[in-house]
């Protein structure tokens, strides 16, 4: 097992895309390491292998990994909160619990953070989706989110019940078979580490080196903390993108085609645009990789990325066939797939800029409402 290479600044953290924990063979995972401690205290836990996601926010791990006994996040009545959160591949269930969270030189005194797992509540049925619960549906020991906002869900889970403007993905649990759809503060939300930290709180910078076509075995990064606030996490010359609906971008595929919506997401092992129809891409047929497209021959292509202050950047990628992927190799960026949900869905974006776009890239995430450098107003992506 590759480790993450270390870093002597207080505000990095070293970033390894690898086979996954127990070289479980994960492709194109950027996992970091993760301390936990009981809130005030120096009773620790340290936790490898946290997969590393700009398209979602807050920590969470594996309710059958800690070892540490954090409080439970509890509503005025002394119930305790538990999450149904959603993602492309299915939904993280498990309760709210108290931590201080350390990260490198940085660190977030209680902070609300979710452990996935039935251990404490069983899933409710309402809580619909393919259920992440364990090592076996995650494939890692937990979540690292370091998107966009500040809290996972916002104001729209504070709002009262029942109403259709509540997403219902908090609930309160009066015994560990009953748990029902509620009402959660800002301050009782999964938080964004990073936003909570005392400085360098505003953003966050991911550098991967380079890889060639044929992949890599492994590939170490560096997650910085802050945008503008050290030596180290300047803007540069990096073009700063702001989004749409606080949440989007643009991307026009062929350069001078039709335009999607699109996000960047570190946490998306390929690039996932379209479907095979409209890309005009094979998709794989073999057992297991249908997710995939598999095209007789690596096809370049090119797309435009701008945003609503006018910026844009002409993108070159390839897709590969992953049915041809080097079986030795676990980081790859020409691995891309169809969008789940394309085209039947209309609101799913056409574009999922995953972890291959971040290869041979600096990208920075601008935590909204925190002010940085750059004069657009955050949240933005920026590379």
């Amino acid at each position: 097992m590759v480790d993450a290479p270390a870093t002597t600044d207080p505000n990095t953290i070293g970033l390894i895309v690898d086979p996954g924990p127990q070289c479980v063979g994960y492709t194109n995972g950027l996992f970091a390491t993760v301390t936990l401690c009981e809130p005030g205290t120096t009773t620790c836990q340290t936790i490898d292998h946290v997969l590393v996601d700009t398209g979602s926010v807050g920590v969470r791990v594996l309710e059958s990994e800690l070892t540490l006994a954090l409080p439970a996040v509890t509503n005025p009545s002394g119930l305790p909160v538990a999450e149904c959160t959603p993602f492309v591949d299915g939904t993280a269930w498990g309760p709210v619990r108290i931590a201080d969270v350390m990260l490198g030189g940085e660190s977030a005194a209680n902070l609300p953070i979710q452990l996935i797992g039935e251990k404490t509540h069983s899933m409710p049925g309402s809580c619909a989706g393919s259920a992440i619960t364990d090592f076996e549906t995650l494939a890692a020991n937990g979540i690292l989110g370091v998107g966009l906002h500040v809290q996972d869900c916002g104001d729209a889970c504070a709002l009262p019940l029942p109403t259709g403007a509540n997403p219902s993905l908090y609930y309160t649990c009066a015994s560990s078979q009953s748990c029902v759809v509620a009402a959660v503060p800002l301050s009782q939300q999964v938080t964004h580490p990073v936003a909570a930290f005392p400085v360098d709180n505003n953003g966050t910078i991911i550098k991967l080196p380079n890889i060639d076509s044929s992949g890599a075995p492994s590939v170490p990064g560096v997650l910085t903390f802050g945008i503008g606030t050290q030596a180290n996490n300047g803007l540069g010359s990096a073009t700063v993108f702001t989004l749409e609906g606080l949440e989007f971008v643009t991307t026009t595929f062929p350069v001078g085609g039709t335009p999607y919506t699109s996000y960047l997401d570190s946490g998306s092992n390929g690039l996932f645009f379209l479907d095979a129809a409209t890309a005009n891409l094979k998709q794989c047929s073999a057992h297991g990789l249908s997710s995939f497209y598999c095209p007789d021959l690596e096809t370049s292509l090119s797309a435009t990325v701008s945003s609503a202050n006018a910026a844009s950047a002409t993108i070159a990628f390839s897709v590969a066939s992953a049915a041809q992927l080097d079986a030795s190799h676990f980081a790859f960026n020409n691995l891309a797939g169809p969008m789940p949900g394309f085209p039947t869905d209309k609101s799913v974006p056409g574009f999922d800029w995953g972890l291959p776009f971040f290869f041979g890239r600096t990208v920075y995430t601008a935590i909204e409402g925190q002010s940085t450098p750059a004069a657009a107003v955050s949240p933005y992506f920026a590379f």
